[in-house]
C-alpha cells in the first residue's frame, strides 16, 4: 500500500483517481500527473459545482462523471465516495494522498488566501471564486470543510482500501510532499 509498485504496474496505469482531504493538494497532482501520462485531468469539483454555489443534482453529477470517464485515458481529481461505482468501475489506480494534519490545513489555508486574494473563478463559467469572508468567517468555510473531515477521510480511504470488493485496483498511498515528487520522478522516467 505504498509507491513501491513494479515497473509493469507503473507503465499500465491508464485511469487514476487521485483522493484526500480538502488542501491535500489533489488537483496540482493531478494535473502533473495527467500531463506525465498523456491522459484528460478530470476535476469531479467542476462536474459538481454549479455558478452560485448551487450543487449539481446527483443523476446530473453522475451523468457528467460517467460522460467524463467515458475515455480509454484518464486522471480523476476527488473524492466524493457515493460516486465509487461509477468512478472506480474501471480504474487502475487511485492514489491517496495522506499528508499530516499540519501539511494538509497549511496548504488549505495558502491555497484559500491566494484564492481569495486574486478574486479567481475557480472553474470557468461558474463565476465561483473564494472570498475572505466565506473562508475565514463562514460555515461553508473550506478551512472548516478540511478540519471537520480530516479524519474521517483517512478512516474511510484505509477501509476502502482494504475492502475485498477493490481488490482488483492498485492503492498508492503517498504521505509526505517528498513521497509524492518521488512517485511522480518514477512515473515520468519510466
Amino acid at each position: 500500500m505504498d509507491h513501491a509498485l513494479s515497473a509493469e504496474t507503473l507503465r499500465s496505469l491508464r485511469r487514476v483517481n487521485v483522493v484526500g482531504t480538502s488542501g491535500s493538494g489533489k488537483s496540482t497532482f493531478s494535473r502533473r500527473l495527467a500531463e506525465i501520462l498523456q491522459a484528460p485531468h478530470i476535476e469531479m469539483d467542476r462536474l459538481f459545482w454549479r455558478p452560485g454555489w448551487q450543487q449539481a443534482p446527483e443523476a446530473d453529477f453522475l451523468a457528467d462523471l460517467t460522460a467524463a470517464l467515458d475515455g480509454p485515458r484518464w486522471v480523476l481529481d476527488g473524492n466524493y465516495s457515493r460516486s465509487i461505482p461509477v468512478k472506480w468501475a474501471s480504474v487502475d489506480a487511485v492514489i491517496w494522498l495522506d499528508y499530516p494534519f499540519a501539511v494538509t490545513f497549511t496548504q488549505a489555508v495558502m491555497r484559500a488566501l491566494q484564492r481569495a486574494w486574486r478574486r479567481q473563478e475557480l472553474w470557468p463559467g461558474t463565476g465561483n471564486r473564494e472570498s475572505f469572508r466565506q473562508t475565514f468567517f463562514s460555515r461553508d468555510s473550506i478551512l472548516w470543510w478540511t478540519i471537520k473531515t480530516f479524519a474521517g477521510n483517512r478512516r474511510s480511504i484505509a477501509a476502502l482500501m482494504t475492502d475485498p470488493t477493490h481488490a482488483r485496483i492498485a492503492f498508492i498511498r503517498l504521505t509526505s510532499r517528498a513521497d509524492a515528487e518521488a512517485f511522480l520522478h518514477s512515473i515520468a522516467s519510466r
